[in-house]
């Protein structure tokens, strides 16, 4: 299974790039990919086949191109990484909702009373260091003036 974690804005970019330069269906066909309006990505107001777009990112980013199948699993997570990397994305978007943990729930199945947040401690300003009177150079932790003794 594939991880785009390591696809960076400069892979998708570089997909992108080469996917103009061939044309879609070189570029498709290229790299197995079938065409699929399901997942895409938009770019400047063109849009892209996002598993081809995202197989070849992960190509630059790894040295391995992620094959169709492995987008069975990881089509969510890879058109996660290309938002996050700043990319516009339009396809199949699931909302996962956690469950109640049980240290948050009571058994009748109301959620426990939180505790008052305590107060945070100002932070501690730092103290102006001292200063030579006869030369103004900050004074070492002695006390005593490297300059003027």
């Amino acid at each position: 299974m594939a991880t785009f974690s390591s696809v960076t804005s400069q892979h998708l970019l570089a997909a992108i790039a080469e996917h103009d330069e061939r044309g879609a269906e070189a570029f498709l066909a290229s790299y197995g990919f079938e065409p699929s309006t399901d997942a895409q990505i938009l770019h400047f107001g063109r849009r892209y086949d996002a598993r081809a777009i995202l197989a070849v990112a992960h190509l630059r980013a790894t040295g391995r191109i992620a094959t169709p199948d492995e987008f069975r699993s990881s089509l969510e997570q890879a058109l996660t990484i290309a938002r996050r990397r700043g990319f516009e994305v339009s396809g199949p978007t699931t909302v996962t909702r956690r469950a109640p943990s049980a240290r948050g729930t009571r058994a009748s199945g109301t959620a426990a009373p939180r505790k008052p947040a305590t107060p945070r401690k100002p932070a501690e300003t730092e103290k102006p260091p001292a200063i030579c009177p006869t030369c103004s150079m900050a004074l070492p932790a002695t006390g005593v003036c490297d300059w003027c003794g």
